[in-house]
Formats: C-alpha cells, structure tokens, sequence
C-alpha cells in the first residue's frame, strides 16, 4: 500500500464534519416483539411514534476517495441532450457542487415496497440507508412493523436526508425516490426533503457495461463487474425480489417474520452492492486512473461511447481506438469503428475518418452511409469530384437494393431518403464535373484563336 493510500484510509476515520458523532441510542425489544429478535433490530422513537431499526457496520465496500471529474461526468448531461431537458443535472453541478464532491454528504438509498407498480397503495416496508463511516459502510434500516408507524419511519429518512442530502440510488430516480416523495406528501405533514443532488448509477451501468453483460441488474454487476465475492459478500440463499411483498403481507396477516430475515439482508447486500458501484464507477471514469489496461474490449467500447455524449473526446478516442485494437466481437467491430470514424472527424482529421469510411464501405448495415460520409470527403476535402462520383454511385447502387429487398416500412422510408441525397449528390458532381472539364479546355481553345 503506498504512502497515498495510508494517509486516505487514516483521513477516513475521522469523523465527518458537522455531523452527529452518534446515532441515537434504540431501545431494547421485549422478548414478546419476535419480529425485532429476529431481525436483531431496536426501536426507534419520535414525536410521531415508533419504527423499527436495524444498524450494522461493514469494513467492506472500502471508501475510495472519488475524483471532481469523475463526479462531473456521472452527473453532467448528455452533449446532445439540451441543457433544458436535463435542467436538473446541470443544476446539481453548479449549484450544490460542494456537497457532491463531498462523499460524507452522501447517502445510499435503497427501499422494499409493497408492490412494483407505485401510487398511492404502495408503502415503503423497509427504507435502506447506508454512508461512508470510518473507512467502510454504516447500514441503518428502518423497517414498518405496521402501516400505522409510516409517519415516524419518514420523519427519520428526512433527518438522515437532511445530514446527507446527495441521494445515491439504483434506479432511484424512477422508482424510490418518486415512491418516497409521495409517501411525504401524503403524510400532509412531513415536509419533502431537499436533495442537493441525486445520482442514478443504473443509466451510467447501462453505458457502461450492457453491450458485455445484457442485463445490468445489480445482483449480475455484482457477480461480473465488482466480484463481490472478493469483497466479502455473496447472494447465494438471497431472497428473489418477486417475493418480498408477500412474505410482508403474509407477516401482516399473522404470519411468521423468519422470511423478513432473508429481506433486511437482501436489502443490506443491495446497499453494499450500491456503494461498491459507486466506487467502480469513479474509479473507471477518473482521469488519474491508467488507460484501463485490463478492461474487456466491449467495457471499453461503452465507456467511449458514455465519454462522447458528455464531450470527453479525446479520451473517447483512446478508448475506442483500444477496443478495436484489443478484439471486438465481429458484430461490434463495424459500430465501433463508425462511432471512431464520426470521433474522429470532429478532432479535425478529415485523413483518419477516410481510412476508416472505407473499411465499412463493404458492410451491409453501414456502407450506405460510409459511402456517403467519403462522397462528401472526396467532394469538399479532397477536391476530388470523380472520387465522389464513384462513391455516390455506389452509395446510390446501395439504397435501391436494399430499399427493394428490406419488408421494414421505416427502414425503407430511411433508404428512401438516402437514395434521394445521393440523386441530389450525383446531380452536383456531373454538373460540378463538366465544369472542371470546360475549364481545362478553355486554355487550349484560346491558344488555337490566338494563332488563327
């Protein structure tokens, strides 16, 4: 471990700034509450009553410090979305940037509900939270023994928001934080609480790593991107999702609260798996990091692609260039290498995105378009009209077959236009060309006049 790293993990333990050095105390359960035996909870009290809670410390995930720039690009939007339709994004990162470059300001959230389909009959059961503490992750959860105590069990989550107001979720920003702030507004009592920022690490996950993985749930990251195993942890008896509602619906009715067991600790894994993320994901995207040397050819390719939209370039280059040089799979090869060539060209290197055109000129997906792509590099770069030609006609040849042959209404109505730009194209040249022509005689022709 180098002197760097030493300093990092002595800086960990300190306690954050501002914050309460600790938790309030829980009460004893009576040994007549078996629910809060079982899930070795205490409970927790305010002026809008009881819930129950369940806190832990885990060493790992470790804290890694994250970088500005990683921060940045996790929550900077898009290049070809406007600003006004990400207006929440660009307000984090200007606005609130001092708590998000602060890992202590941030929490993980993750929530067991009642049902998938959100309104106003779902409850959030159990709401997971978990933060940086000492080196590794303090988990607190707060679980409703009864619909009755929801109104103390978010009087809670708002104090914790309130500490840490930067909301790390899984995709939060579709389905628990919308859930939780309308279980605030329906308290009619409890004020929604203010985030300083909210980062959703499953849109950077299907960047990152779909094209490799397909799925990007976060049981499947665990297993092939973080190797949880490694860090300590595994989802071997985990609970399957689908069945959390009714093991609580089936404790509500009398049942027995064992099953609520395999719930808190799916929770807990979820939130260590969040966090672990977390980290991965700026590690990845830290300009500090080594050029990716051990990243899979398709990681790389995806991380290129997520730096191009939020206007990485240069670095966008170099990861494409390396996927490619590494061994895509052959059904890859030709969108990496367009998504190269179109880097490329907007570096300003008009040579290098010829060479690249042409090695998809032969592909049945992308060769109308390198052929197109090259016509207006030969007519507008090169100067060179008969090059152009040859590629229009050829792009032209293209369109017509495989406007004939595709039975897809909108593919066809695309090759139609295509077909369309390349007429207009071919158009040009000739008339371009026959000038060229006139103009070389035209010497010749003054040199005969002048000797009659």
């Amino acid at each position: 471990m180098s002197t760097t790293d030493r300093f990092s993990r002595l800086a960990a333990l300190k306690p954050a700034p501002g914050f309460p050095g600790r938790l309030a105390d829980l009460r004893e359960p009576d040994e007549t509450d078996p629910l809060s035996v079982v899930l070795g909870a205490g409970i927790a009290r305010n002026h809008y009553g009881e819930h129950l809670a369940i806190r832990n410390w885990f060493s790992t995930p470790e804290f890694a410090e994250p970088s500005a720039a990683a921060l940045r690009l996790l929550v900077k939007a898009p290049a070809a979305v406007p600003s006004s339709g990400r207006a929440k994004g660009g307000r984090y990162a200007s606005k609130n940037a001092d708590e998000l470059n602060d890992p202590s300001k941030w929490l993980f959230l993750d929530t067991e509900t009642t049902g998938l389909s959100g309104g106003t009959g779902t409850y959030a059961f159990l709401v997971g939270m978990a933060w940086w503490d000492a080196g590794g992750l303090q988990v607190e959860q707060l679980f409703l023994r009864d619909f009755c105590q929801e109104h103390s069990l978010l009087q809670e989550l708002s104090n914790r928001l309130a500490e840490r107001p930067v909301l790390v979720t899984f995709n939060g920003k579709t389905f628990d934080w919308p859930l939780l702030e309308n279980r605030f507004t329906m308290t009619r009592s409890i004020r929604v609480p203010r985030l300083a920022a909210h980062l959703d690490l499953l849109h950077p996950a299907r960047a990152l790593w779909k094209l490799r993985l397909g799925s990007v749930r976060l049981v499947e990251l665990e297993r092939h991107v973080l190797e949880a195993e490694q860090l300590g942890w595994n989802r071997e008896d985990d609970v399957l999702s689908a069945l959390i509602p009714q093991f609580y619906f089936d404790y509500l009715r009398g049942g027995s609260a064992q099953p609520l067991a395999g719930v808190v600790r799916h929770n807990q894994l979820d939130l260590r798996g969040l966090a672990a993320l977390s980290t991965k994901m700026c590690s990845l995207l830290d300009t500090r990091e080594k050029e990716n040397e051990e990243m899979h050819s398709l990681d790389l390719f995806g991380l290129s692609k997520f730096l191009h939209k939020r206007g990485e370039r240069e670095r966008a280059h170099k990861a494409c260039a390396k996927a490619l040089k590494t061994g895509l799979p052959a059904e890859y090869r030709p969108r990496a290498t367009r998504e190269l060539a179109m880097i490329v060209k907007q570096r300003g290197d008009a040579e290098g995105a010829r060479i690249l055109w042409e090695e998809l000129v032969g592909d049945p997906q992308d060769g109308m378009l390198a052929c197109e792509k090259l016509a207006i590099h030969f007519e507008r770069s090169a100067k060179d009209c008969g090059r152009a030609e040859e590629f229009a006609e050829l792009g032209l040849a293209k369109a017509r077959r495989f406007r004939a042959s595709t039975r897809d209404p909108y593919a066809a109505a695309r090759a139609a236009r295509c077909e369309e730009r390349f007429v207009c194209r071919l158009a040009r040249l000739g008339h371009r060309i026959k000038e060229q022509g006139s103009a070389r005689r035209a010497p010749l022709l003054a040199a005969v006049g002048s000797d009659a």
